[in-house]
């Protein structure tokens, strides 16, 4: 018999038993003559007792002992995959010697461990800036560097910080209750006009001076421009540029473009400067910088991209499938709107929705069954994802706001 002693625990095991899995650990101390290369294989040695000394844990090694004899590896659900993995292959145990329903609920877990961690690691790098205070340590202006970073990039460092952050809020939502009272025709007079120009001059030299006070305050020039907030911090300021540059083209131009009658690129240049003003609704991902809520409803959307592009494919499974349907139904019917089965598109977009305009409904028994259905269909399709993407937000908001509040 082999006399081993694991974490103070004395086992006894056949040199028989252990020869018949020679690449183990304990196989190789039973077939091994030289006495260093045991040595090498165990801890210590006790002379007295010939017994080799093992420092590992003795409440997992009574599944090591379990399998050399009876030559089957169990596993308990209770135990930790990570530490079990960690010490089988100390002992040179491979998991294929466990029973196949063993292994598969094994790997479940482990599986399901492993993700938790990589989403836990995920949540604190969300939280965590891209960029540290030391790292400004010995460089060009490194404490005023440091200084203007904490102010922005760190909220909690003082009440100015805090301060900014809040500015930086409420900046942003005056800038889009701004957009949104210029399109309304009382505002369009030339008062209304000339307070919203000043209102958006003030929020954009407010955004302007936060973007190059990010930019001052940036060890690498790189990292800063690959960060997705600082680059929706450059689009939240860029239609205010852009815009009067436009303007003074067209100011300039007018003349030119009217002598040579070509007055339709002059409003060509008018449907662009519309559309670069639009962009200025993008400003509202500015919030996200701030808002643990938007944060983690963007972490579940990257979390859960599978699910939602799985739902995306159902929902135009069943828009292609039963708008076909309707359209084989409903053709034949004086004055119907399902014309073609690209018409009844919307009709099917709308019904698996659950939304129902009622802008266009079938006329015939056979239709309104298949509109059954096909609600039918939407509201089981709707209820599916629904609960899976609302516990992950909850349980990622949770998160954020714990470590949040740890640092």
């Amino acid at each position: 018999l082999l006399n081993i002693n694991v974490g103070g625990k004395s086992f006894q095991i056949a040199y028989k038993v252990l020869a018949q899995y020679p690449i183990t650990r304990l196989g190789k101390v039973a077939l091994y003559t030289d006495p260093v290369k045991k040595l090498q294989l165990c801890d210590d040695y006790l002379v007295q007792k010939n017994e080799y000394f093992f420092d590992r844990d003795p409440s997992i090694f009574h599944y090591i002992f379990h399998f050399y004899r009876s030559g089957v590896l169990w596993m308990m659900d209770e135990m930790c995959p990570s530490n079990f993995v960690e010490e089988i292959e100390y002992w040179g145990i491979h998991l294929k010697y466990s029973q196949r329903c063993c292994r598969i609920l094994f790997e479940e877990k482990q599986d399901e461990l492993n993700e938790y961690l990589k989403i836990e690691k995920e949540l604190e790098a969300e939280l965590e800036p891209l960029e540290s205070g030391e790292q400004f340590d010995g460089k060009f202006l490194g404490q005023f560097r440091k200084m203007v970073w904490n102010l922005i990039e760190n909220p909690y460092s003082s009440i100015p910080a805090k301060i900014i952050a809040v500015m930086s809020s409420f900046f942003v939502l005056i800038s889009i209750v701004g957009m949104t009272l210029s399109t309304v025709e009382e505002m369009k007079n030339k008062t209304g006009k000339l307070w919203m120009e000043q209102m958006e001059m003030i929020c954009a030299i407010f955004f302007t001076s936060e973007y190059l006070m990010r930019l001052i305050s940036s060890s690498s020039f790189k990292n800063f421009l690959r960060a997705a907030f600082n680059a929706i911090d450059l689009v939240a300021i860029l239609p205010f540029y852009i815009q009067i540059l436009f303007e003074n083209l067209e100011d300039g131009d007018m003349q030119y473009h009217e002598e040579l009658h070509k007055v339709e690129n002059v409003s060509k240049l008018g449907k662009v400067l519309k559309l670069i003003k639009l962009m200025r609704i993008f400003r509202i991902l500015k919030l996200a910088r701030h808002s643990t809520g938007l944060r983690a409803f963007s972490f579940t959307m990257r979390q859960c991209y599978q699910q939602v592009c799985c739902l995306l494919l159902f929902i135009a499974m069943g828009v292609f499938t039963f708008s076909a349907l309707i359209h084989s139904v409903e053709h034949d019917v004086p004055g119907t709107d399902f014309t073609s089965i690209p018409y009844a598109w919307w009709w099917a977009a709308v019904s698996l929705s659950t939304v129902g305009y009622g802008d266009t409904v079938p006329d015939t028994i056979l239709g309104r069954m298949v509109a059954f259905v096909c609600i039918s269909f939407g509201i089981i399709l709707n209820g599916m994802p629904i609960s899976i993407l609302y516990n992950k937000f909850s349980d990622y908001y949770a998160k954020l706001k714990a470590h949040e509040m740890s640092q």
